[in-house]
């Protein structure tokens, strides 16, 4: 019975997850350019520890930026894992201070073994967000001002963002090896408006544009690990992963119009294209991990992916190539206490630094941060609760135009791990 409970809370918000994984409303100002903000990888256990994900593996979590990982998942269980995260946004430009909130659903994972040493994954994850709500106005006595036309206001707003649904497998090769594919089907719209309103509305034109980018396509992902034991229950562990390369099919719609005080509307510019290519670089991530079972796990994770390769309508130029390093920690001070729930605690905490793929007057925006999780495993179970704090900034020099965006990220999760495929008996 509660196998049908649980079948039907994944049909539920497998349906939610398709229609509020796309719709985060975080106003970020960088999220203007290319395919939007992107949004940070990872299960919330990954998130806790920096990002960290790679080389990670074990029986009862679902790190799906290395399929390899898979093959870990125990024989007869199921895994499930959904979450929600609010995320505070502080932007600061010159002696201006702007703040923005939201509550999103970030992620459903599920995975179950096919054989021993062979699982199988799938879920959806968001890949970036677009929103942003912008106005400026111009008067007598700012430096933008000119006397020929007057005071004006200008309107920048966008919303929407691209979501990734993938399903996977992993397999040992080897008692040391395992490879794993992920297939990804990318969506989602990103929608963005300008408008510049002069004051004097009778003798100037007001201007304003829109633009619609719709991306869809098919891509996989593609990893590998190494594990091996050491004396005394210690381990290590590395990864390597790759998203390919990909060509987009994408809508593609821009209007400029100009609008008089007798409501009289020309149109300036107008494109309709259903086959215009988005392209997407590959994204390189490599990983090491030591640790001791049921003790702790250290790691590292590098991350490159070619974004000045990509080709997205209407930004060529605003996209650099990424580099970024992330160090993740786990400890849990006895696993199976029964007394003291503070010692069965899982308690990770982590860091991230590296480049933003955005770049504006030629400088590209640095970002980085910092990372607390804890695990709280229900008793007599191997299902826990996943939390996490995230504290990250984006940030670049005043001299080419770049403000500076904090973003603290609050997230929750909950991770099922039940065994199925076993008939009980009773007597």
């Amino acid at each position: 019975m509660h196998k049908r409970l649980v079948i039907l809370i994944i049909l539920v918000l497998l349906s939610f997850g398709y229609q509020a994984a796309a719709q985060k409303q975080l106003n970020s100002p960088y999220s203007r350019f290319n395919i939007g903000a992107l949004e940070p990888q990872g299960s919330f256990k990954s998130r806790g520890m920096g990002g960290i994900g790679t080389a990670l593996r074990d029986n009862n979590s679902i790190f799906y930026m290395n399929p390899a990982s898979y093959s870990s998942l125990d024989t007869n269980s199921f895994t499930f894992d959904f979450g929600f995260d609010w995320g505070l946004n502080v932007l600061k430009e010159n002696n201006n201070r702007y703040t923005s909130n939201d509550m999103n659903f970030n992620h459903l994972i599920m995975g179950f073994p096919l054989a021993k040493g062979w699982g199988f994954a799938m879920g959806i994850m968001p890949v970036s967000y677009g929103y942003y709500n912008i106005s400026e106005d111009v008067a007598e006595g700012d430096a933008d001002y000119d006397p020929l036309t007057g005071p004006y206001t200008t309107y920048h707003k966008g919303k929407g963002g691209l979501s990734n649904f993938f399903a996977g497998t992993g397999i040992n090769i080897t008692k040391n090896f395992s490879l794993g594919i992920n297939t990804t089907i990318m969506f989602g719209t990103l929608e963005r408006n300008y408008s510049l309103q002069f004051t004097d509305f009778d003798n100037y034109y007001h201007n304003s544009a829109s633009e619609k980018i719709q991306v869809r396509g098919i891509n996989f992902d593609y990893g590998i690990q190494y594990r091996g034991k050491l004396k005394n229950d210690h381990f290590v562990q590395a990864g390597f992963s790759l998203t390919s390369s990909k060509t987009y099919k994408s809508n593609y719609d821009y209007i400029a119009v100009r609008t008089s005080a007798y409501n009289s509307v020309d149109t300036i510019t107008y494109i309709s294209e259903n086959t215009t290519p988005v392209f997407l670089p590959g994204t390189y991530r490599a990983g090491i991990a030591f640790g001791k079972r049921n003790k702790f796990t250290t790691g590292f994770d590098f991350t490159y992916a070619e974004w000045s390769k990509a080709e997205i309508p209407g930004y060529g130029g605003y996209a650099a190539n990424i580099k970024t390093y992330a160090w993740g920690l786990e400890l849990i001070p006895e696993k199976y206490s029964n007394f003291s729930l503070l010692k069965r605690l899982e308690y990770r905490l982590g860091a991230h630094y590296g480049d933003n793929y955005l770049i504006v007057n030629n400088e590209q925006v640095k970002e980085y941060g910092a990372s607390f999780g804890i695990g709280l495993p229900l008793r007599r179970t191997h299902t826990r609760a996943n939390l996490f704090i995230d504290y990250t900034r984006r940030t670049g020099s005043a001299a080419a135009g770049l403000h500076d965006e904090r973003i603290l990220t609050l997230g929750g999760s909950l991770n099922i791990y039940d065994i199925w495929f076993i008939q009980r008996k009773y007597n």
